[in-house]
């Protein structure tokens, strides 16, 4: 058992502490020794943060597991169990140009989402389709944890969500959220406190998938950014502990492994979905640009077949 290992040695470095040798070289000093109690097991409680140890002597003592330390104003404001987004009502006008997000400290900790150490798809448009987040693979049933400490936002089944299958959804202490969708069990509650590393679901396939796989996404007021921005998946370690997040990092066409001039100029264009009967002329026309810039922008020729659905830049 993980507590009853860590239990011990706790009481193994107090007591290695307080009975080693001096610094006069005397002897380690038996009576104190006799202070320490022999643990044999721990207890559940109703506080998953706290622990009934039961030790050798009949006696038992509660063990505080340390409980998450979350500013309520951050996780309070447009609080929502039933809507998803939340945060629908923020307008991207009203996001700052940066915001420092400090992802670790003393306090607050970090942990990968899965064990796996790869990403399947990443964040970005998938033809006509954005793709809001990071896919990890996984087996089926593979434990999903928490990346931060934080407070359950959003329990829902596939029934409620569509595509995003079973899925959670965590406000942490920085005010971000994090999103864990195609869940084959869930293992946490609505408004429940949870720590990094905390188990909270099963990987599995439910919603919109084509197999088993974790559909990961970060949020800063609802707007959505690569995760690959703070997380190294495949080290399974954070980018840096402070992360700097740049209002241009809030677009779909906005990725890690960009310089900032890159972001800055993808996150600013237009883009247009062709539909039945565009042409090129027509669309120039419409956005009051040209034929050869269209061209230029979108690597393609006058005589490129337009595909009905796919995205092109109209506005750069």
């Amino acid at each position: 058992m993980k507590i009853r290992f860590f239990v011990y040695l706790v009481f193994f470095t107090i007591g290695y502490t307080a009975f080693g040798q001096n610094e006069n070289n005397e002897n380690i000093d038996k009576e104190l020794f006799e202070f320490i109690k022999n643990p044999l097991d721990t207890l559940d409680t109703d506080d998953k943060f706290t622990k009934v140890i039961i030790f050798d002597d009949q006696t038992w003592a509660y063990f505080d597991l340390g409980r998450p330390i979350i500013n309520d104003s951050i996780i309070d404001s447009l609080w929502l169990n039933d809507d998803i987004h939340a945060f629908s009502s923020v307008e991207l006008k009203d996001i700052p140009q940066e915001i420092d997000l400090l992802l670790v400290d003393s306090l607050h900790a970090f942990s990968p989402p899965t064990n796996g150490r790869k990403v399947y798809s990443r964040f970005g448009t998938r033809g006509s389709r954005q793709h809001h987040g990071v896919d990890l693979p996984l087996n089926y049933g593979d434990s999903i944890f928490a990346v931060f400490d934080g407070k359950v936002r959003i329990v829902m089944s596939s029934r409620q969500t569509g595509g995003y299958g079973n899925m959670i959804i965590i406000r942490h202490a920085n005010g971000l959220e994090t999103y864990y969708a195609h869940l084959s069990k869930i293992f946490v509650q609505e408004n429940e406190l949870v720590k990094a590393g905390e188990l909270i679901g099963l990987g599995g396939c439910t919603g919109r998938c084509s197999g088993p796989h974790l559909h990961f996404e970060t949020r800063y007021q609802g707007k959505y950014f690569d995760p690959e921005r703070i997380v190294n998946f495949e080290s399974g370690t954070l980018r840096d502990t402070l992360f700097t997040l740049k209002k241009h990092y809030l677009s779909i066409y906005s990725h890690y492994g960009q310089t900032d001039k890159q972001s800055s100029a993808a996150s600013q264009r237009t883009y247009y979905t062709i539909k039945s009967g565009d042409t090129l002329s027509s669309i120039a026309r419409k956005y009051g640009t040209s034929i050869d810039k269209l061209c230029k922008w979108n690597k393609m020729t006058r005589t490129t077949t337009l595909r009905i659905g796919k995205k092109i830049i109209v506005r750069d």
